[in-house]
């Protein structure tokens, strides 16, 4: 289906709710407007090549509308040579588009750094994990303060194959993800980990949907959101499990960190589940700092400021404490650490 004829989503879905369509868009939302290409650059661990798949869904709006944006295009095939990869993305102009297609067929783990001045940026991203590797996936936003970013990633996990997810928001306005996992063969395993920072007036929504489409699979989802000032955080977690997908485990928790009386958040997770025999659960939790654990810090001869940035620091670096990725937990804790630190000097 084209964009042009696609009706603009209702906020009735959990997908839209909260970011409706309109607010979302560069411009009006009849408009596909001219857009140039995101940069994408490989520092370590193997090489480009030119061109990627562009539609996973094509009764998704949001895949359908960044598929006819068009940008830049390229996919990364893994190698038995490289066990870590760096990307760098770079988003400039008015609008900046760019998909990236990883076929990680080997045990290895891809760390993408996505920034630049783009007033809008659009990102999607899909994915194979082949059967038997071990694969892990990190994408740090650190896109200017101003702009609007719209990211999509499409994950397909194979036989005995596992993929640990990492995310983290540091940057852009408004922030709109959709981030799916599928799993097409028994022995399966997604772990997923986010960690979200809201400052000013910052708007982030996070929709999750992971779909447990066959027996034996495994997956976790947790979401860390702290937010400050009058910023506003959204997570949505969608998790089925098909009928006679039996022996699943599987389940999400969101936590949000309150660190004023005009932040907010929103976590709403969701479970469709078909089968007898499957382990499912999820929770959400929201509270302002603990002031025993604020009192025991400045006890300690710290003041309030630096007593709250610690407390911050340590619930966002928790939330990637559920991977097992080394490399991944010490990369988006490294970056975690410097944007809280180039915050306090602010």
């Amino acid at each position: 289906m084209k964009y042009a004829d696609m009706a603009v989503p209702s906020r009735a879905l959990h997908l839209w709710r909260y970011t409706p369509w309109a607010r979302i868009h560069p411009s009006k939302v009849e408009d596909v407007p001219d857009a140039s290409g995101i940069r994408f650059n490989i520092v370590e661990g193997g090489e480009l090549v030119e061109g990627a798949p562009r539609i996973v869904n094509a009764e998704d709006i949001g895949r359908v509308f960044l598929s006819e944006l068009g940008g830049s295009a390229w996919t990364y095939e893994s190698t038995s040579n490289a066990d870590v990869v760096h990307l760098q993305a770079v988003a400039s102009g008015h609008v900046a588009v760019g998909h990236l297609h990883l076929s990680l067929k080997h045990d290895v783990t891809v760390m993408l750094h996505l920034s630049g001045e783009s007033d809008w940026t659009g990102l999607h991203i899909t994915g194979e994990i082949g059967a038997n590797a071990r694969a892990g996936f990190g994408l740090v936003n650190e896109l200017a303060s101003n702009g609007k970013f719209l990211h999509c990633e499409d994950w397909v996990v194979n036989r005995d194959a596992s993929l640990e997810l990492a995310g983290l928001s540091i940057g852009g306005f408004r922030c709109k993800s959709d981030v799916r996992t599928h799993f097409t063969a028994s022995g399966g395993a997604l772990t997923q980990a986010i960690s979200v920072h809201g400052s000013g007036q910052r708007h982030v929504d996070h929709h999750i949907e992971v779909h447990h489409d066959v027996p034996h699979t495994d997956s976790s989802l947790n979401i860390h959101a702290a937010c400050d000032d009058q910023s506003h955080s959204i997570a949505t977690g969608l998790l089925t499990i098909a009928e006679h997908a039996n022996h699943c485990d599987a389940g999400q928790v969101f936590k949000n960190l309150l660190l004023s009386e005009k932040a907010r958040a929103e976590a709403i997770p969701e479970l469709e589940v078909l089968a007898d025999e499957v382990a499912a659960a999820h929770g959400a939790a929201s509270a302002p700092v603990n002031p025993d654990q604020l009192h025991y810090l400045m006890s300690r001869g710290l003041d309030e400021e630096s007593a709250v940035a610690l407390l911050v620091e340590g619930f966002m670096q928790d939330g990637f404490s559920s991977l097992d990725n080394q490399t991944l937990v010490d990369e988006m804790r490294t970056r975690l650490t410097v944007h809280l630190e180039c915050e306090l000097k602010r």
